[in-house]
């Protein structure tokens, strides 16, 4: 039976966290990321992204990437998708889940992905077909769903809107993400449970954001209500190259300190997590943001035996 405190953490360093990255790594350094995650203990890996290349020139090297990769048994490789021709590339590479994101704000669908909403979530409907069809597990991501930086505050209607749309398509999960760091615990309380209103029995995840600071304290507002997957990136690097100021993911060890702390187990090595922050560091020639890479682990002292 499954431990019900469990906390699944889906690795999305090797995409989300390095797209923003002013250089672009080899090929060889990120399958060696990526198999870090794995030897940490993490199961799922948003390993690339099948977008335009021009744009985001990171990911250009996803079906190399993917090519380079040794297949683990009951590790799930996703490929961030946009579009069907995305879908049709992370196919035929060998993802075996693709995610798909539809931003809550209409503007920023159309600066991140050139396109409405609704064109966005008629593609995605399109891409979880055909993903089935080719025994691909499909999921959805909501971005900006917390906040846009070209509309401001996003209502939770609409938020909600879009969630009961896309779950036409019976995705394997609906992602909620805060792309531009701007929710709060309350706001992310209040957000899960009119979802989970809408769509029941749907499994939900959480995308969150360190920009304001408030990335972890929402991380555990949506544990407490309910959410048993998150994302995360190692070494708290990552952000939206659409977005300005959009800082890093919340830290993959800090998330992972947090939790097994709190009596949440996540299966991830912290240790090996922290020196994978510390490689990642020495990788990228620069400081990550994660707090543990900095102060490390803590380990209680063992009470002074009496005399």
């Amino acid at each position: 039976m499954p431990d019900k405190h469990h906390v699944d953490i889906v690795e999305v360093g090797p995409r989300d966290g390095l797209q923003s990255e002013p250089g672009v790594l080899p090929t060889a350094t990120k399958v060696a990321f990526i198999e870090r995650a794995i030897a940490a203990g993490v199961r799922r890996v948003e390993v690339t992204s099948f977008v335009n290349p021009k744009r985001v020139p990171q990911m250009a090297d996803a079906e190399a990437v993917l090519a380079a990769l040794p297949r683990h048994e009951g590790v799930h490789y996703v490929g961030l998708v946009l579009n069907r021709k995305g879908f049709e590339r992370a196919a035929a590479a060998g993802c075996n889940e693709i995610g798909m994101a539809v931003v809550a704000s209409d503007t920023f669908n159309q600066r991140n992905q050139g396109v409405t909403s609704d064109e966005s979530i008629a593609a995605w409907l399109d891409i979880a077909r055909a993903a089935k069809a080719a025994g691909i597990r499909p999921q959805v991501t909501v971005s900006a769903a917390f906040g846009c930086p070209f509309e401001g505050e996003v209502p939770v209607s609409r938020v909600v809107e879009i969630v009961q749309r896309v779950a036409e398509a019976d995705p394997f999960e609906i992602a909620l993400a805060d792309t531009i760091g701007v929710g709060v615990p309350s706001q992310v309380i209040e957000l899960v449970g009119r979802v989970r209103e809408a769509v029941p029995g749907v499994a939900l995840r959480c995308h969150f954001h360190n920009t304001r600071n408030t990335g972890i304290a929402n991380a555990f507002a949506a544990v407490q209500a309910g959410v048993r997957t998150l994302d995360a990136s190692l070494g708290g690097i990552g952000g939206c190259p659409f977005a300005p100021a959009a800082t890093g993911n919340i830290a993959t060890e800090d998330l992972v300190y947090m939790l097994h702390r709190s009596g949440h187990p996540t299966g991830i090595d912290l240790a090996a997590a922290i020196e994978t922050g510390k490689w990642l560091q020495e990788q990228l020639g620069r400081p990550v943001p994660s707090m543990l890479v900095k102060a490390g682990d803590f380990v209680p002292r063992a009470p002074a035996q009496a005399a």
